[in-house]
């Protein structure tokens, strides 16, 4: 990428527009979740002590390229090939661009698409993220009989390491809504000055230099600059389209199409983006006021964890698209796209001893704290991410998929990049996909995943050790590669038989698998085909028998 300076405005002949917040007050900044909840990796060298200076060396280092592969990426952070490929990928599942070269890239086409350098470094910049420590339940004796019941490991949690007995001491839950988005538009207006920093470019003045070393008022941020900070932040609230921030500022909203725009002073831009921050941040803070002086509602907006005895599906309008089902315990539980109204994620959170079916296509997808379940997911075009469960069974086609911290889970899949795996982790297994119901192809072309590429068994650990989670890096606990995962033995190797509710009415055309099982499995499967005609041939030939000894018996009876 070429560094572009720009020439001083004349303030008497065209003045900046004084930045005000957004006039529009059913319009609030919201953070884009999607970096913060996918887009984390626990790769050492991606978290810098202060990224700033770090950042501008490597777009120093980078700046004649105009996008960036993955050997690339790696010479320059001095990672491995793998970890690069792996950063490139993750980026490409939560860009804000669905029209950007690395988002349409096929698997193959992934190194010469590259990443914006823009884009890459706002997505190493949130790598020094911290999340929000999850909160226990409000009402902790509600969640006795469904939370997750003994373990097998937990007879000798005695033998484990110090991080390990953190987790099994902590039952966890997600924090509210409300309070993750506080604590994310606050980061962003902790460090908005240093982003800005990074995408901004230098103003060249008449008889000047490059203003190098005069601080953010040197420096000024044009509209192609302005517009990727939408990887981190947005507009748009109560069901609204999201609105880009060129829209919604008052930098470039009247600029000439068939010009180029006016870049605009980095101090100006960074006053604007937290005066609005500080407005959603009060918005925020009267919103859980409200709620926790309030009557109990249950369509609250904040979508706190509900009773764990109870079955719920909410779809919050401060989730912006977001479906949440929570708390289904010992039952069945079926979503089709129409009953998700629209909704491109879903959070699927403390469910137990309950088999869930979600068949419908999907952008993300997040299953948190539920065990004993099995859980059907249709078609997730961007990540999904699967934390704090077990003894679940997972199935599901997707684009990836991340595994954190679980226990005695398998997972039946059909994926197209190497699933990853992150925590404290055990006795987890994978297996290929093995189910299929009518509209799963159609949904699948929706969301763009490949049949014909499922890396189901090419798993990729990191380590134990989140720098993005404060429990789960205490002092004095020293990194190791995560446990990985095992293959399902193909003789345990079954399908999954979903119902179907249509009958013959069914609106998809799919009537089998769209992925190819592997040799082994396909082998396993025939002999259980084989198997199980056996056993009907013996079974009819069995009953046979008896109704022809009855016949015997009631003629020798009527004599």
């Amino acid at each position: 990428m070429t560094t572009e300076t720009t020439s001083t405005p004349d303030p008497n002949t065209n003045p900046a527009p004084t930045p005000t917040p957004n006039p529009n007050p059913s319009s609030l900044i919201h953070p884009r979740r999607e970096p913060f909840e996918h887009g984390l990796l626990p790769i050492p060298k991606l978290f810098f002590p202060d990224p700033t200076p770090t950042l501008i060396q490597l777009k120093q280092q980078l700046s004649t390229h105009n996008r960036v592969n993955s050997s690339l990426l790696a010479d320059s952070l001095q990672i491995s090939t793998d970890h690069a490929r792996l950063i490139l990928d993750t980026l490409a599942s939560v860009l804000h661009s669905d029209s950007d070269p690395l988002v349409k890239a096929r698997p193959d086409e992934v190194d010469s698409a590259g990443a914006d350098l823009r884009d890459l470094i706002l997505f190493l910049y949130i790598q020094s993220y911290k999340k929000l420590l999850p909160r226990t339940h409000k009402d902790a004796a509600s969640v006795a009989d469904v939370w997750p019941s003994t373990s097998a490991f937990d007879g000798y949690l005695s033998a484990l390491s110090p991080l390990q007995l953190v987790r099994s001491n902590n039952r966890r839950f997600m924090p509210s809504q409300a309070d993750e988005e506080a604590h994310q538009l606050s980061y962003l207006q902790k460090h908005m000055a240093n982003i800005l920093s990074l995408l901004a470019e230098p103003v060249v003045g008449e008889g000047e230099g490059e203003g190098e070393g005069e601080g953010e008022d040197s420096l000024v941020l044009s509209m192609e600059g302005f517009e990727h900070l939408g990887f981190l932040l947005q507009f748009g609230d109560k069901g609204s389209e999201v609105v880009t921030l060129s829209q919604a500022a008052p930098f470039f909203a009247n600029s000439d199409p068939d010009m180029p725009a006016v870049p605009a002073p980095a101090t100006q831009v960074h006053d604007w983006i937290s005066q609005n921050i500080a407005s959603a941040l009060e918005h925020i803070t009267e919103r859980i006021s409200a709620k926790e002086n309030g009557p109990a509602n249950s369509s609250d907006s904040d979508v706190a964890m509900t009773d764990a005895c109870t079955s719920s599906i909410k779809t919050p309008p401060s989730a912006r698209g977001s479906c949440f089902i929570e708390g289904i315990s010992k039952s069945s539980f079926v979503k089709q796209p129409s009953d998700l109204k629209g909704s491109s994620s879903v959070k699927v959170l403390n469910c137990h001893d309950s088999i869930l079916y979600i068949l419908a296509p999907l952008r993300y997808a997040t299953i948190y704290g539920c065990s004993d379940a099995t859980i059907v997911l249709g078609a997730v075009g961007k990540a999904v991410r699967i934390e704090h469960c077990e003894r679940v069974h997972v199935i599901t086609a997707a684009k990836r998929v991340c595994i954190a911290n679980c226990r005695e889970c398998v997972f039946f899949l059909g994926v197209n990049q190497r699933p990853l795996i992150v925590g404290d982790n055990h006795k987890l297994q994978v297996a290929p996909y093995n189910t299929f119901y009518s509209e799963l192809e159609e949904h699948m072309a929706d969301v763009g995943i490949d049949a014909t590429i499922n890396r189901w068994d090419e798993t990729l650990a990191l380590g134990v050790v989140d720098p993005h989670d404060s429990l789960s890096h205490p002092a004095g606990v020293s990194d190791f590669q995560a446990e990985t995962a095992a293959r399902v033995d193909p003789d345990q190797f079954t399908n999954f038989l979903i119902p179907n509710w249509f009958g013959a009415e069914s609106p998809g055309s799919t009537k089998d698998n769209p992925f190819q099982l592997p040799e082994a499995y396909m082998a396993s499967q025939q002999r259980n085909i084989i198997n199980l005609a056996i056993l009907s041939n013996s079974a009819f030939a069995t009953l046979q028998e008896m109704s022809d000894s009855f016949t015997a018996y009631k003629a020798i009876d009527v004599k």
